[in-house]
């Protein structure tokens, strides 16, 4: 599994909850519960599920979506905006 920081079998989990979720809310992690070997479920930290969550946020936004494909397209064909646009001052290229 992609992005899990650790994996806890169900039964050690049990014993340890409130520590688990103690340090996966210190640590910003993602843990995975294991039942023989095999992830069986996930727990996210606040920050890593409000992160999830905004971009599923992000991607169902068509015009979002559309706006970045524009910028990465730009971005492959060379056509950056030079910081003094951005940040005022003088023209991108």
């Amino acid at each position: 599994m992609k992005q899990v920081d650790h994996f806890v079998p169900v039964s050690k989990a049990k014993n340890q909850l409130l520590r688990l979720i103690r340090e996966l809310g210190e640590r910003d992690e993602v843990l995975a519960l294991t039942r023989e070997g095999v992830p069986a479920a996930v727990i996210l930290s606040p920050g890593r599920f409000e992160g999830l969550l905004e971009t599923i946020e992000v991607l169902s936004d068509a015009r979002a979506m559309r706006s970045l494909r524009r910028s990465l397209r730009q971005a492959r064909s060379g056509r950056w905006v030079g910081e003094g646009t951005v940040f005022g001052g003088r023209e991108g290229r």
